[in-house]
């Protein structure tokens, strides 16, 4: 156990903002709008620590262009636009509605079929750095054409910091319904939560706590749900999509056995599994979910997998689009998920694997 919490620490370099000198061939700009709990930081833009107030910004994001799909070079020393990602510019709302207004522009300025939300929330272990980077790394190379949103909790950066993230992930919930009722009111066509780690845990209590105050609210709002990596202990997954009932149309988990930062987390609570590191799908058998094993694609700590595995994107890519892959019908269509299907019950399991991404190249 010891041995795992070293890995986790490191010694890999940690993300910090950095403004990029000019505008640089070859680069891919982005914008990420911004929901944070953290508070404001002079130094580092939002720090570690906890605020009551939830503000609203958006950042222009460069992306360098030498780099693999899921790979993330931050800044360090002379900024590098060619192989780091950096920050362009900065928006500071000084209101929710202003909020609102800008990202309701933006959405109404794209063409039809481009006009949806996807927002991003990190997971356990994160500084604000390295969760809008995520943000804009996971838009852009999986091709998403909607608007990109990130919402960032206080984390305390910390691979020691596990009890601590766990309190902020409860401590956030508030921030966060307040966030989505922001995008909700900017009328996106579509609304999809993607969530990592700790970050699923998060967010499935602020959709929990948002459907008891309106019973049927989630399906309603949100299309899509996926957690990555979630860690969520099973039994309290099960009784969350109870009290929810109506679950968004489309909800997709993805899992890895050989998730060692997931195993650290169950051995800690006393378990043998985390959900984002079930062995058998019949775990969630009952649920209407749609678990993706991509165990085969795990390196190094295996915790974000379906975010980092350029091999993995290649995969997903080649789908005729993602959320088509996603809907609530695939499992009738097993042709749209390439790998093994496996259905028990109400969820369908699908197991991923490289010598699928070869055959398919």
């Amino acid at each position: 156990m010891l041995l795992c919490l070293v890995a986790l620490a490191g010694c890999a370099a940690r993300g910090m903002v950095a403004m990029a000198p000019e505008a640089t061939p070859g680069t891919v700009e982005r914008i990420v709008y911004v929901g944070t709990t953290r508070m404001a930081d002079a130094g580092r833009l939002f720090a570690n620590t906890r605020s009551e107030e939830l503000d609203f910004d958006a950042f222009t994001v460069s992306i360098p262009p030498n780099r693999a799909p899921g790979e993330i070079a931050y800044p360090k020393g002379q900024p590098d636009p060619g192989r780091q990602f950096l920050m362009r510019s900065a928006r500071l709302f000084d209101h929710p509605s202003a909020f609102t207004a800008a990202l309701a522009r933006d959405i109404a300025a794209r063409p039809r079929g481009k006009r949806a939300a996807v927002v991003f929330v990190h997971g356990f272990n994160t500084n604000f750095a390295e969760g809008l980077y995520r943000s804009a790394q996971l838009a852009h190379d999986f091709g998403i054409e909607g608007v990109a949103v990130h919402y960032s909790w206080p984390s305390a950066a910390s691979p020691f910091g596990y009890a601590h993230d766990r309190d902020s992930a409860l401590f956030a919930r508030r921030g966060f319904a307040e966030l989505l009722e922001a995008l909700i009111a900017a009328r996106p066509d579509e609304l999809l939560i993607v969530a990592h780690s700790m970050g699923g845990l998060l967010t499935m209590e602020t959709l929990r706590h948002m459907a008891l105050a309106n019973p049927g609210r989630v399906a309603r709002e949100i299309d899509g749900l996926i957690l990555l990596s979630p860690d969520i202990d099973v039994d309290v997954f099960r009784a969350q999509v109870r009290d929810i009932d109506a679950m968004p149309q489309s909800v997709v988990v993805f899992t890895s056995q050989r998730d060692r930062a997931l195993s650290l987390s169950a051995r800690l609570s006393g378990q043998r599994d985390r959900l984002g590191n079930i062995r058998n799908v019949a775990d969630v058998a009952d649920l209407n979910v749609t678990v993706l094993d991509v165990t085969g694609f795990s390196t190094g700590m295996g915790h974000f997998t379906a975010g980092t595995s350029p091999d993995l994107f290649r995969l997903l890519r080649d789908v005729p689009t993602l959320q088509q892959a996603f809907d609530s019908g695939a499992a009738g269509r097993p042709g749209l998920l390439p790998g093994t299907v496996i259905t028990v019950q109400n969820a369908t399991a699908v197991i991923l694997s490289p010598l699928t991404a070869l055959a398919r190249q």
